[in-house]
């Protein structure tokens, strides 16, 4: 009979991939996150894009931002967002590509 050695993830590692699988399970947030990998947006901008209010959209960013898939820079009184993770990014597109593959 055969032996298996059997790795395993430690349980902070399947957690935060847990969390992030999480965070691309959501419509809105699929879109934010696609309008961010093509350009840096403020708030208003992707309200208005995504036909969202500003709060909804904010709200949003600030649970991707917890998880560093979204970062921001600060211009006055206005917040400019754009992606923070090329791998979670990856993921996304190659998924996107999967959906659209024939």
């Amino acid at each position: 009979m055969e032996s298996c050695d059997h790795t395993f993830l430690p349980p902070q590692t399947v957690d935060s991939v847990s969390q992030i699988f999480k965070a691309l399970s959501d419509p809105s947030r699929i879109k934010i996150l696609y309008l961010l990998s093509q350009e840096e947006c403020s708030v208003n901008h992707i309200a208005e894009l995504l036909n969202m209010t500003p709060s909804a959209v904010s709200h949003q960013l600030s649970l991707l931002k917890v998880l560093r898939l979204v970062k921001f820079r600060r211009d006055g009184k206005t917040l400019y967002y754009s992606c923070d993770d090329e791998h979670v990014l990856s993921l996304l597109k190659q998924t996107i590509q999967h959906i659209e593959h024939e």
